[in-house]
């Protein structure tokens, strides 16, 4: 399975790939490319951009969004279908297997649409864990404040998104519940103990340590080192792959992210430094890109067979979405 050697995933600037961004992506060969609002318009010139974006590297590289539903939903109405936040569609459903029924269905037509414009990895689920204290900005794009739960409905929506041809990367591990600022902006500390974490925040990632990918988080975490966020500690990918057991393979939230310090070659070289696999950058800012790409090298053996693996874990679709979305309308 040919995958891109270049250590980093990719945002672009617009709803066409530049010349120079062309140029820039074919040479620093990364193992894919992350959309956001700004590159969508309507459906045939997302078909066109995804395709001019495998074109760059020559291969049928990986293509991520974040289409969760609710506020943070990439491709949105009149084009595609609007999506209620996950929490609000998961208490809605009045108990665990009928959200997990529904949760599936929603997921599957997410893929759907998704891969009808050559999107093959969604980043979802969200495992985090919801306590009275998580932040707004994370409160309900996640599934509940039982670990259990939480992984019972991250399974059924991991399942949808496989149905439908879609990559599911599960976030933000090992834990984001506990965040009480945006990472976006700030920098959290997590104070409670290790055998809290283990027994609620870690528990729907060792749950789902099968899945093909992951996505870390921005917190620091410490009972296990107080001194870095998870993404950039070699403590805490050790509980990733040892503790937690997720063998995937593993990117970092958004570099760009000022929980983050230091220039962004300096955290894309302390993230890389860690363990984690692939630095992403959103942005789609070209400075910014080379000075990442540069930092992040390429993937080493055990990365770069764990970014095979998860490539060759794309399913064909063994979806009918009209059947799903009749069955989905029933509730």
């Amino acid at each position: 399975m040919s995958v891109g050697q270049g250590a980093a995933i990719f945002g672009c600037a617009g709803t066409r790939l530049l010349p120079e961004e062309r140029e820039f992506f074919r040479d620093a060969d990364p193992l894919g490319f992350i959309l956001f609002a700004r590159n969508v318009e309507d459906p045939r010139q997302v078909r066109r951009l995804t395709a001019e974006l495998r074109e760059a590297v020559g291969r049928d590289a990986l293509v991520l969004v974040d289409q969760e539903g609710g506020r943070v939903q990439r491709l949105r109405a009149p084009h595609w279908r609007e999506w209620t936040p996950p929490l609000d569609m998961v208490d809605g459903a009045g108990s665990v297997e009928a959200a997990e029924r529904v949760m599936r269905l929603r997921a599957s037509v997410i893929a759907a649409e998704l891969a009808d414009v050559g999107i093959d990895t969604n980043c979802i689920p969200t495992l985090d864990v919801i306590r009275p204290e998580t932040h707004p900005f994370l409160m309900n794009r996640c599934y509940g404040g039982d670990p259990e739960t939480v992984a019972r409905i991250g399974r059924a929506v991991a399942e949808g998104l496989m149905a439908g041809g879609v990559l599911p990367v599960m976030k933000h591990m090992p834990g984001h519940g506990l965040s009480h600022v945006d990472t976006h902006h700030d920098l959290p500390t997590v104070a409670v103990s290790h055998g809290e974490l283990t027994a609620v925040d870690f528990a729907p990632f060792r749950a789902l340590n099968d899945l093909p990918m992951a996505m870390t988080a921005h917190l620091v975490f410490a009972a296990l080192d107080g001194e870095r966020p998870a993404t950039q500690s070699p403590r805490m990918i050790r509980v990733i792959r040892e503790e937690i057991g997720f063998q995937g393979l593993l990117m970092s939230d958004d570099l760009n992210m000022q929980a983050l310090a230091g220039t962004l070659a300096d955290r894309t070289a302390r993230t890389i430094a860690a363990g984690v696999d692939i630095a992403l950058h959103c942005k789609g800012d070209m400075a910014e890109m080379v000075s990442v790409a540069g930092a992040a090298g390429v993937m080493g053996p055990e990365a770069l067979a764990r970014a095979k693996a998860a490539v060759a874990a794309r399913q064909p679709v063994t979806l009918d979405v009209q059947a799903a979305l009749a069955e989905l309308a029933h509730g």
